[in-house]
């Protein structure tokens, strides 16, 4: 039964691939697009709202990007920055001023707040340039792509993440956006979606995360573990070696997410971390949940996942799979609502029109 509401999930994000490969804005639900609401743990502290309220202003170039964020009357001022075309290293430049602190071949989000930036029209592609958030707060990235940012070799950008963030970050939501690459760290590559050093209150919601050695993680090292409140919700994960994501310290939600051609582990929850692990459908994968690569133990909580196809290792020193039959170790305790229930969606959302799109019905999973 669980694997009928499989296909129809397959086949709503099949939709959302396709749209991201050719670089069209990827549709929002209504729920989050119409009302431009944050979700999960990037609600608490405060909210996260972004650049509402303030200018709303058009870029087509990273250094319109960063001219756009320096024009503000102060490094606080609300702008929401619209992106349309490819963004890469040869219209990407260091713009300097009082409200911002911006560099060459990266998108620089550093000491700011009240931001958002949403990709519109044809769509934005961030291309071998990747997105750095450090010492900011209230952020929003959606309806992006970025992809092939790399750490070695040429270009380089953002120490091979797609988007990082680090030193004292709080309240990021990033929704709708494709992160990719194009093979591992031998390749080049590092993380699509890392958090460290103080990085705290964040949801990352219907996005699709692939072609990767390391999907991302929340803690730079065992000692790292002032992160967390992060949650993941709504995503795809594919073709990816592992850090799906790496846990170490703090809290991580992790519901309603698809994780297909996990060639190593998934989730791995460690040094400490607790994740609440909900309804997500796990294919054709291995060592999808467990603490791996470490004799620092993780724990979760878990209920209602599908796994289909998956693979367990034996557990050993530095191995402890939560398979072949997971069961909770620990209690996480939610404090907001979330819809955890078994939906996925029953067809992708249509309709984008900068920020709104047209209502959409969720489709019950079946009883298992």
């Amino acid at each position: 039964m669980g694997r009928a509401v499989a296909l129809r999930l397959q086949a709503a994000l099949a939709a959302m691939v396709t749209a991201a490969a050719v670089g069209v804005a990827l549709p929002m639900t209504q729920a989050s697009a119409a009302a431009g609401t944050a979700t999960g743990f990037a609600t608490g502290n405060g909210g996260t709202t972004g650049g509402a309220g303030g200018q709303t202003v058009r870029a087509t170039t990273g250094t319109a990007i960063h001219a756009a964020l320096c024009d503000r009357a102060s490094s606080s001022t609300p702008i929401t920055i619209e992106v349309e075309g490819t963004i890469n290293h040869g219209n990407t430049s260091k713009v300097s001023g009082d409200s911002c602190n911006t560099a060459a071949g990266v998108i620089e989000l550093k000491q700011i707040s009240n931001v958002t930036i949403i990709g519109v029209g044809s769509g934005a592609v961030f291309d071998q340039l990747g997105i750095h958030i450090r010492e900011a707060r209230n952020i929003i990235i959606r309806n992006v792509t970025v992809r092939n940012v790399k750490k070695s070799g040429s270009p380089t950008s953002n120490g091979g993440d797609a988007i990082g963030m680090e030193s004292s970050v709080r309240n990021v939501w990033v929704d709708h956006v494709t992160l990719e690459a194009s093979g591992g760290e031998s390749e080049g590559f590092d993380g699509l979606f890392d958090m460290k050093n103080d990085t705290q209150y964040v949801t990352l919601s219907y996005s699709i995360l692939r072609n990767s050695g390391r999907g991302g993680l929340i803690g730079s090292s065992e000692s790292d573990r002032s992160n967390g409140y992060v949650t993941f919700h709504h995503n795809r994960y594919e073709n990816i070696d592992s850090r799906t994501p790496l846990l170490r310290g703090g809290i991580a939600h992790i519901y309603n997410n698809h994780y297909v051609d996990l060639h190593e582990s998934g989730i791995n929850s460690r040094a400490g971390g607790r994740a609440k692990v909900d309804n997500n459908y796990f294919e054709d994968s291995k060592d999808v949940l467990g603490t791996f690569y470490t004799d620092e133990a993780g724990y979760w909580q878990v209920g209602g996942n599908i796994f289909d196809n998956v693979t367990w290792s034996s557990p050993g020193d530095e191995n402890n799979p939560a398979g072949p039959n997971p069961q909770s170790n620990t209690s996480v305790s939610i404090p907001y609502p979330a819809d955890a229930r078994g939906y996925f969606l029953e067809r992708p959302p249509s309709g984008l029109s900068g920020s709104a799109a047209a209502p959409w019905t969720p489709a019950p999973r079946a009883t298992r």
